[in-house]
């Protein structure tokens, strides 16, 4: 039986109608990617991405070194948005932000096992223990992203720690280093280029362009010419050198890149609670259970 909840996620995750998103999921018995991928199909809806799905709270922050040549960008999370705009919290961020630069640890293991860069006499993990216990809330560091270049590595912060992008370039300088950091904040390619993109996802965006254009009453012949016309829109929205440049879409960030004889190597973008789905609590409901129980 499909529930008003599951609707209502389909239709926020798709943009599609009501009845639509009703009929989708009943035929599916629920499956929620699944009645996605119809709704594609049928033209009712565009791809929903599951970095989407955005509840988690904390802060992302970035470290830059002195000559630009080592970065690192890094998640924490907490169980409140107050948290995130508290002094201590914010200090501990960017420290271990700065810790990841300077003593490169292979993973989270690695790095909370690390002699504090602020506390000598404590490792990460006793300084987060200590944090957690003074402002009251459990925290964790979920991820983190270094970079270390010949070239230059440059930062990017949006929102007061909503969003991290760190940047590595060949042949470039600050000024295009740091436009490419906003077209990443702005745009949330996933890929830097079409090698890059795996290609059971391509064939799988290509089976769904089909489906489209043969609903559209094309015979297949034809529908597969479409395919490969709809497939570069595909492209321009997930890799980053297919894009159009924000700040002039009348050219892309492959064209950009030419003029100014440079070369992004690689890039990461780090979303607070991206793709991590907070339960929703209902203060009634559970009131009733409790009554009840």
């Amino acid at each position: 039986m499909v529930t008003a909840s599951q609707v209502k996620d389909l239709r926020e995750k798709t943009g599609a109608g009501m009845m639509d998103c009703k009929k989708v999921l009943t035929e599916t018995n629920g499956d929620m990617e699944r009645a996605i991928e119809l709704l594609r199909e049928r033209g009712i809806a565009k791809a929903a991405k599951k970095s989407d799905r955005i509840a988690a709270e904390g802060l992302v922050d970035a470290y830059i070194s002195e000559d630009g040549k080592v970065g690192a960008v890094v998640e924490v999370n907490a169980e409140t948005d107050f948290v995130s705009a508290n002094a201590e919290f914010k200090s501990f961020v960017s420290e271990i932000a700065k810790q990841i630069a300077v003593n490169n640890p292979a993973n989270i293991e690695e790095l909370l096992a690390q002699k504090s860069i602020s506390d000598a006499d404590k490792t990460v993990q006793e300084v987060l223990t200590n944090k957690i216990a003074t402002i009251g809330e459990n925290m964790s560091i979920r991820r983190f992203e270094r970079f270390e270049s010949t070239g230059l590595v440059e930062k990017y912060i949006h929102g007061d720690g909503k969003i991290a992008v760190l940047v590595e370039l060949e042949n470039g300088n600050s000024e295009l280093a740091k436009d490419i950091c906003m077209q990443i904040a702005a745009a949330k390619p996933e890929y830097l280029d079409r090698e890059s993109v795996p290609a059971e996802r391509v064939e799988k965006e290509m089976e769904i362009l089909k489906v489209q254009a043969m609903n559209e009453g094309k015979p297949a012949a034809i529908a597969e010419k479409m395919v490969q016309g709809r497939i570069g829109k595909f492209y321009g929205e997930i890799c980053l050198v297919d894009q159009e440049f924000v700040k002039n879409p009348d050219i892309k960030i492959s064209q950009l890149l030419k003029e100014k004889n440079a070369k992004i190597v690689r890039f990461a973008r780090l979303e607070k609670g991206e793709g991590i789905e907070k339960k929703e609590e209902n203060f009634a409901e559970e009131v009733a259970k409790q009554i009840k129980g």
